[in-house]
This record gives C-alpha cells, structure tokens and sequence, in this order.
C-alpha cells in the first residue's frame, strides 16, 4: 500500500524530463542531484516545518523548533552519505513577532548546524497579516562523500537490513491525522529559551546543543542527533546498497526502499532495537514501526559487508541487523515464532485527510 504522499511524488517523477547527466538523482529521493561538472556535484534538498505539525511551540522553545528544521535536513544528508555544505532558511512568522524572536531561531539554527560545519548563508523573511502559525523552511546543499551518494532504489535480494540507534516512542501524537491546533502567538504560552531553562523545567542535551527538553513530554523528536557522522564512517567501511532516513516511521521509509528498489523485505520483530519510550508504550512494536521522527538510518548491505561491518564498526552509535531483503515484493513482520504477517505502512502520512 502507498501513501499519499508517495503516490503523488511519484506521479511528480513521472512527470519529469530530467536530463540524467546533468541531475543524476531527481525527484524521490532525501536529495535530489545537480552535476556541476564532470567530476563535481552538489545535492539539495528543502524541508517546511510547521507548528502544530512538527512541534508544538507552547511545549518547546523557538531554538528547539528552528534547531529540529535544521536537524531535518541534516538527516537527509544522512540519508544520503552526503556531506553537509550550507543552508539558506526561510520563516513565516506570526503577527507581532520580530527581532527577538528571529535571534532566538537564529540561535537553534546554529547550535544544530555548527557541529556538522554547516553554516547558514542567508534566507527569508515574512509575517503573516492575518492569524497564521510559525513556520520554517530549511534549504540545505551537500556534496558527495568519499563514496557516490546512497540510494533508496538500489536495495538487492539477499541484502541484510540495518538500522542505527534505537526506534519508537519519538513523536506519536503525529501518528492523527487531525491538523494540529498550532497558532502560535506571543501570549499563547510559548517560552523563550531564558524562561524554559530558568523554569527548570527544561535541560540542555549534552550531545545536541540546542535541544532543550521537556521532562514531562519525554519525546525524542526534538533532540536527535542526525547521523550524518556515522553515514559517512559506514561508507568509509563497507559499501552500502540503499538507505532512507526514518522520518515518518520504519513501517513506512522501508516500504519507499522496496518500492523503489522492486524487492520485499522480512523483518524481525525481536530484533528491533526499542526505545525507551517504545517500551513504555501499549505496543512497543508498533511504536518501533509506526511512530516516526527516529530520524535513524535504514540501509542494505550484503550479508558478507555486514559481518565485516560489525567486524569494524566502534562508533557508540549501535547499528542492528533487523531482516532481510527479499525477491519476493511481499513485505513481512516476523515474531519470534517464525510467524510471519503482512506489514502496511502505518507510519505518518503527510497528505492523510483523517
């Protein structure tokens, strides 16, 4: 079954007469591909996040918001094996806010890129006139790595099936499909990233500098780190035959993988790697598959890379082997009885009209 969203992105592709030469990689994919000449290139891809959808700014700070977008699009470089070059951002911003509201933005935009040597280099400007929410646009270019850029469409029978860190729980309220409530204004609640930590109520994430997060709404979604680093040391390892960052939810990016790349998949659910937070959940496994915003990494390999992989890899971030890759289309949920069921694409659609 597909979405939504990738039945319309796929009808953009269908669409298009994209010279291969000159954009090697077009529509469906994290980035699309640009050739500059015959030995450089650059990749680009855009992400719009809103309130209300994305985050809730009467839960998070303004930097938390802007640090998340630019995180987003971080991960599509993950994705990709990509290194990170620069970002232009754009802004709509509710009435009444300014100057102090855009350093704050300012501030998570690079607090989240500075560690990956990402720099803003410029953007745009606007406010509503009427009652609208916050909303941001991230705009991020990226150059190959030592190795071509990772696919999505170039998963191959046999291929074992990986993922980095651990899965569920991250942001399960966007899971509905009712359109968020976020109308953000300057008296609705929202905090300023002075009053989140003099509160207390909010604590800075050592390993992501502009996550500030809520200890009552223990959700992973705003403090991520996007595995850029570890994309980049895998393909310095091992070959990789796809990869997809999980956004909207496993059960989903693997099924744009084997879509894309005309194969199945066999997935065991005793060795998923669950969160914390999925493991407090009614049905951790379906946090695991469906919940979204893990912003881990989903790749294939062969099995003789995965075990030189494992072999090699020191990196604290772990990488689990959860299936297979198979010929047969069919995508499958394995349970520790060797039963196995069907798995539909139950993560988060983004033109779901619920």
């Amino acid at each position: 079954m597909t979405s939504a969203e990738d039945s319309i992105t796929r009808w953009f592709a269908e669409r298009s007469r994209l010279d291969p030469h000159r954009f090697p990689i077009g529509i469906g994919d994290d980035m699309a591909q640009i050739r500059l000449s015959p030995d450089a290139s650059v990749l680009v891809t855009t992400d719009m996040l809103l309130d209300g959808t994305h985050f809730d700014l009467t839960r998070c700070t303004l930097a938390q918001a802007a640090g998340k977008a630019m995180a987003v699009s971080l991960s599509d470089c993950a994705a990709m094996a990509t290194a990170p070059l620069a970002a232009v951002v754009a802004v709509a911003m509710p009435q009444g806010w300014g100057p102090e509201e855009l350093k704050e933005i300012h501030a998570g935009i690079r607090a989240a890129g500075d560690p990956f040597n990402c720099p803003l280099i410029g953007g745009d400007i606007t406010v509503w006139r009427t009652d609208r929410p916050f909303a941001i646009t991230v705009t991020m270019l990226s150059r190959p790595g030592s190795h071509p850029p990772v696919r999505r469409s170039t998963a191959r029978p046999g291929d074992i099936v990986c993922v980095t860190g651990s899965l569920g729980g991250a942001y399960p309220r966007r899971q509905s499909c009712a359109p968020g409530k976020g109308r953000a204004t300057k008296d609705d609640g929202r905090r300023t990233m002075d009053e989140a930590v003099a509160s207390g109520v909010y604590r800075t994430m050592r390993d992501t500098p502009y996550a500030i997060h809520d200890r009552n709404d223990p959700t992973k979604h705003l403090t991520f780190t996007p595995r850029v680093n570890e994309a980049l040391a895998i393909t310095e390892l091992v070959p990789l035959n796809a990869m997809i960052d999980l956004s909207d939810g496993l059960s989903s990016d693997l099924t744009r993988i084997c879509e894309q790349s005309k194969v199945g998949a066999v997935i065991e659910s005793g060795k998923l790697p669950l969160s914390d937070q999925a493991r407090r959940s009614p049905d951790p496994i379906a946090s695991a598959l469906n919940d979204g915003e893990d912003f881990e990494l989903l790749f294939t390999l062969t099995a003789d890379n995965c075990e030189k992989l494992a072999a090699a890899w020191t990196h604290p971030t772990p990488i689990t082997s959860i299936g297979r890759v198979t010929a047969d289309p069919a995508i499958r949920l394995q349970s520790p009885n060797g039963a196995t069921a069907a798995m539909t694409p139950s993560g988060y659609d983004h033109l779901c009209r619920g």
